[in-house]
């Protein structure tokens, strides 16, 4: 079944690789620029193809020289050892392609809109909350995404009740589609006198940046309001109604945005996390389809799950659904969360494997 699916694809890529050189495809800009976006696609796929097939032959070579009765012993053995080597770099090769062959989420390559909301503890759980938002600023930063806050709401003592931000770049989603769940923290809050540890905890929704092209919108479903900036404090806060609160009359969703000074930015800002989130309710309905197997995959993305745990007496991370430990905690907490993204893509691609094995 995969060599066919193969063999489709190189018949496909040598197309296109004399379709880019015709003058009228290179002069239709869209077309190009769609051929091109194809070829790129491919490209990994047949690399890695003609890989498997070079390593197939030499194969068959060494297993041809096994069976000559005419060659020397010594010969038989280095070719049975270099047989051994080819067959094991054959299977290392299908495995390969066979991760390369599956499905890509069509939404690993956009911005996300990320939600970060204290949950229980109190101030503790909002002080927490303050500390997500930081790790995760910095771990854009260190992949060159960018960051830009939409809307915040503050506590008196500097955390977060609840904040909206976008990560843009590039592979955005693909880095921080595994973070939306539960996040639960384990320390002495620094308001507490008798040195006990509480457990507080922060929700995080990640949601894939959407058009409007992409979920079907009413202007007339949309309430529009100008209100004041909410908040602990600050320079702008409360002097004039720039702030934009939307309702989505169909689904009850508010969204508030607050950080630009003009009305107009706030709304295109509001509007954006609207189309986000009537997109991430559209996708959730279509995945209760997903067969069961499929709905244990480390990227489920439920909210309610409690996903990892933050445990600073112990100086530990632990993310609950792949079992993993780390104990470089401060560097983790500064951003250097890119190895365990990295283990949860791995973890999710396995059980995507899996599944298609059993179906």
């Amino acid at each position: 079944m995969i060599f066919s699916k193969l063999e489709k694809a190189e018949d496909r890529y040598r197309e296109i690789e004399q379709l880019i050189t015709l003058p009228d495809v290179v002069s239709d800009n869209k077309r190009y620029l769609s051929l091109m976006k194809e070829y790129k696609a491919l490209t990994p796929i047949i690399e890695k193809y003609r890989e498997y097939k070079e390593a197939e032959k030499q194969m068959k070579e060494s297993d041809e020289m096994m069976r000559d009765s005419s060659c020397e012993s010594e010969l038989r053995q280095l070719a049975e050892d270099e047989y051994k080597s080819w067959s094991e770099k054959c299977d290392l090769l299908v495995n390969e392609l066979n991760v390369l062959l599956m499905p890509k989420d069509p939404n690993d390559s956009k911005n996300v809109i990320v939600e970060i909301r204290q949950g229980a503890g109190g101030e503790e759980a909002a002080l927490f909350a303050y500390d997500l938002y930081r790790m995760y600023s910095m771990y854009a930063a260190s992949r060159g995404f960018k960051t830009e806050v939409v809307s915040l709401n503050e506590t008196e003592l500097g955390g977060i009740k609840e904040i909206n931000f976008m990560v843009m770049g590039e592979g955005a989603y693909s880095k921080f589609k595994f973070e939306s769940g539960v996040h639960r923290v384990q320390r002495i809050p620094v308001t507490e006198s008798n040195g006990r540890i509480q457990t507080s905890t922060c929700t995080v929704a990640v949601l894939p940046e959407a058009d409007e092209v992409e979920v079907e919108v009413n202007p007339a479903d949309i309430k529009i309001e100008s209100c004041k900036s909410s908040g602990a404090g600050g320079q702008h806060i409360n002097k004039t109604e720039s702030a934009v609160r939307l309702t989505h009359k169909p689904t009850g969703i508010v969204i508030e945005c607050d950080q630009e000074r003009s009305q107009l930015q706030n709304k295109e800002k509001a509007l954006k996390i609207l189309y986000s989130k009537l997109y991430d309710m559209k996708e959730a309905e279509q995945n209760e389809n997903i067969a069961s197997t499929r709905k244990k995959q480390v990227g489920s993305g439920d909210r309610s799950e409690k996903i990892r745990t933050y445990n600073y007496p112990q100086s530990r991370v632990t993310d609950h659904r792949i079992n993993k430990t780390i104990y470089t905690f401060d560097a983790f907490l500064n951003g250097d969360i890119d190895g365990l993204i990295v283990d949860l893509i791995a973890a999710d691609t396995a059980e995507k494997l899996k599944g298609d094995k059993q179906e």
